[in-house]
């Protein structure tokens, strides 16, 4: 099956080619989506040559989210069958992107979602893992009835028709709740299997969780 990778990118400039060498070799097909980087991401990716990397840019910065709808969308146009969601700065490992599709190569699950909270022991900060994490999967169930170990994983993997089905409308980092309600919601047919993080920064603040709950209640109240 055709496998791409999609990968948002934003002020990456560090880290993005280190990525793109990792993640090429496990893909068919890899989508950068620069959101409007400040910094030397765009100009780096234009010196990209390789027939199987394709970069995209937003005019503006959009948000992780959209990013993420962008790739999808150019995917299923060039014939992707099987969608990888995988971050740019490094903090994934490639090598673990045959496990992430395996499920659905071999057991026909419908999308499988990367948990840093299962066999494998990331080196997750303590905020991180004690507070910010316990309070998101009681969110996550209390409104969306999400029962997983990892509620705001951003390396999964999805079919084409899946992508079809899931069009992602929270532009920013709410988008990660999003993709899993509505997988709950669409009764798909779904897999965590457990992932390494290496954190090189701390990641999502406290404050940052709040706005992706406000953003999260806000679209509930208005869908």
């Amino acid at each position: 099956m055709k496998v791409f990778c999609v990968i948002p990118a934003w002020n990456e400039e560090k880290n993005i080619i280190e990525t793109i060498n990792k993640v090429l070799p496990y893909v068919d097909g890899l989508v950068i989506v620069d959101d409007y980087s400040t910094d030397k991401t765009a100009e780096i990716l234009k010196q990209v040559k390789n027939n199987k990397i394709t970069s995209l840019h937003h005019p503006i910065n959009l948000g992780q989210g959209a990013a993420l709808q962008t790739g999808n969308e150019y995917c299923l146009k060039n014939g992707a069958e099987i969608i990888v969601h995988f971050d740019a700065d490094g903090q994934f490992l490639a090598e673990e992107i045959p496990k992430i599709i395996k499920p659905i190569l071999e057991e026909e699950y419908e999308i499988v979602f990367g948990s840093r909270f299962m066999e494998i022991n990331s080196d997750i900060p303590k905020f991180k893992k004690n507070v910010i994490h316990p309070l998101a999967k009681k969110f996550n169930y209390i409104f969306f009835s999400i029962k997983t170990s990892d509620p705001q994983s951003g390396f999964r993997a999805m079919t084409r028709n899946v992508a079809q089905k899931i069009k992602i409308e929270s532009d920013r980092m709410a988008h990660c709740t999003e993709i899993l309600a509505k997988a709950f919601d669409y009764k798909l047919r779904i897999k965590e299997v457990p992932i390494t993080v290496l954190y090189k920064e701390f990641g999502q603040k406290f404050s940052g969780g709040f706005t992706i709950i406000k953003d999260l209640i806000l679209k509930k109240i208005k869908g």
